[in-house]
Parts: C-alpha cells; structure tokens; sequence
C-alpha cells in the first residue's frame, strides 16, 4: 500500500512557474514507477509526466516538453513536478500516482492516486 499527497499547487500568472511535490508513505516507493497526470473542468484526466523507478527514463506529454521536468528522490521518497512556462491551458487538478515497476503512460496502469492539487494559470 502507497500513500500519496501532492503539494504545490496554487495561482500563477502565465509565464510563471511552480513546483508540485508528492510525497509518498511506505518503504517500497523506490519500486514504483511514478506519473503526474491532470484534469481540467469538462476534460478526462490525462498523464503529464512519468518517471521510472530509477529516475533515468522519462515520458512527458507533447504538450509540456520543453517546460515541465519530472524528477524524483527515492531517498526522500518523493516526486516532483517542475513547471515553468505556465499557460492558462495548464489550469488543472494535478495528481501524482504510483505505478508498476516499468514506466507506464496509461491511467489503468497505476495503482495508487493522490488526492489532487489545484494549479490555476492566469492569463
């Protein structure tokens, strides 16, 4: 069992920048590959960003290459979610959620979710 809660989330202007972290419960964290993924209002979920077990491979979303880094601390048992270059479209609930142990990109394939963080972008 992995508990997840994100944080970071809040209001920013376009242009700017946040930075979510998930911290995760348990001593298995380094086991699991990690995802971020969002909804916004009237929209399906959809995956961000997704990192292995190890950190070394990653998957980003065309829609945020170049301005959104996934990174994670096994140590601390955390992952985070650098965005910079916000846009208004990046308005969303974010979650982080855990996943088997080789990097996945489908919603189905994680098992355990965040309760979600708020990123509202303004234009």
């Amino acid at each position: 069992q992995v508990q997840l809660v994100e944080s970071g989330g809040g209001l920013v202007q376009a242009g700017g920048s946040l930075r979510l972290s998930c911290a995760a419960s348990g001593r298995t964290f380094s086991s699991y590959s990690m995802g971020w993924f969002r909804q916004a209002p009237g929209k399906e979920r959809e995956i961000v960003a997704a990192t292995s077990t190890s950190g070394d491979s990653k998957y980003y979303a065309d829609s945020v290459k170049g301005r959104f880094t996934i990174s994670r601390d096994n140590a601390k048992n955390t992952v985070y979610l650098q965005m910079n270059s916000l846009k208004p479209e990046d308005t969303a609930v974010y979650y982080c959620a855990a996943g088997p142990f080789i990097i996945a990109t489908s919603e189905s394939a994680y098992a355990y979710w965040g309760q979600g963080t708020q990123v509202t972008v303004s234009s």
